[in-house]
C-alpha cells in the first residue's frame, strides 16, 4: 500500500515539473511578445495559462485524494501539503507571465519597453526564465544544493529591480508616465516570478530534509 503511496508522490512530481516547463515557455514567449511588439505571441501566451491552471486543478486533486484515502503522516504529510503550496506557486509564476503578455499587447504595434532601460529588462526577464528552469530540475532531483543556490541567485533579480527603478526615475526620462508605469510593473511582475521560484525551491529543501532552507543553507 505504501508503496503505491509512493509512487503516487512521485508521480505528482512529476507533474509540477511538467507545469515548471509550461511556465518556463510561457515567461519565454511573454518575454518575446514585449521586446517585438508581436500581439500574436502575446495572445498564445494568455491563451495558454488555462492549461496552466487546468494542470494545477489535476495536482490539487490528486493530493486531496492522497490526503483522504492514504491518511498520511509525518514525513508523507509533510511532502503532500508542500506539493499543495507548490503548485500554488508555479500557478501565480504562470500568470505572472500573462501579466507581462498584456503589457505586450496593450502597446502593440509598439514596444512597450524603451530602448533606455532595454538591457536592464531583457536581463530581468532572462534572470527569471533561468530560475524557473532550473526549479524544475530541483523538483525533478529533488536536488537541495541547487535549491540553496537558487535562493542566493535571486540577488541579481533584487540589483535589476532597483536599476529599473533609478533609471526610470532619472531626470533625464523623457518617455512620459505610461511607459514609467509599463516599467514599473514589468519589474515588479519578473521580481514575483523570481520570488515564487525560490520559494518553491524553499519547499523542496523542506520537503528532502524536513528543515527550514536557511538553517540547510548556514
Amino acid at each position: 500500500m505504501r508503496d503505491v503511496f509512493h509512487e503516487q508522490l512521485d508521480s505528482v512530481f512529476g507533474d509540477l515539473a511538467t507545469i515548471c516547463g509550461e511556465v518556463e515557455q510561457a515567461v519565454r514567449l511573454a518575454t518575446e511578445a514585449l521586446l517585438t511588439g508581436d500581439a500574436e505571441i502575446a495572445e498564445r501566451v494568455i491563451s495558454a495559462d488555462v492549461e496552466i491552471d487546468r494542470a494545477r486543478e489535476r495536482v490539487e486533486e490528486t493530493a486531496f485524494e492522497l490526503l483522504s484515502l492514504q491518511q498520511p503522516v509525518a514525513g508523507d504529510l509533510r511532502v503532500v501539503v508542500a506539493t499543495l503550496r507548490m503548485v500554488t506557486e508555479l500557478e501565480r509564476m504562470g500568470d505572472l507571465s500573462v501579466h507581462v503578455a498584456k503589457i505586450a499587447r496593450l502597446r502593440t504595434p509598439f514596444v512597450a519597453v524603451p530602448d533606455e532601460v532595454r538591457p536592464t529588462v531583457s536581463r530581468m526577464a532572462e534572470v527569471a526564465e533561468e530560475m524557473v528552469s532550473k526549479v524544475s530540475r530541483i523538483i525533478t532531483g529533488r536536488d537541495v544544493q541547487a535549491a540553496i543556490a537558487l535562493g542566493r541567485a535571486d540577488e541579481e533579480m533584487d540589483r535589476l529591480r532597483r536599476t529599473s527603478f533609478a533609471e526610470l526615475l532619472a531626470d533625464d526620462w523623457t518617455h512620459g508616465v505610461e511607459a514609467a508605469v509599463d516599467v514599473a510593473l514589468l519589474g515588479r511582475y519578473y521580481e514575483r516570478i523570481a520570488d515564487h521560484a525560490v520559494s518553491v525551491a524553499n519547499r523542496v529543501v523542506f520537503v528532502v530534509t524536513g528543515e527550514n532552507p536557511r538553517a540547510v543553507g548556514a
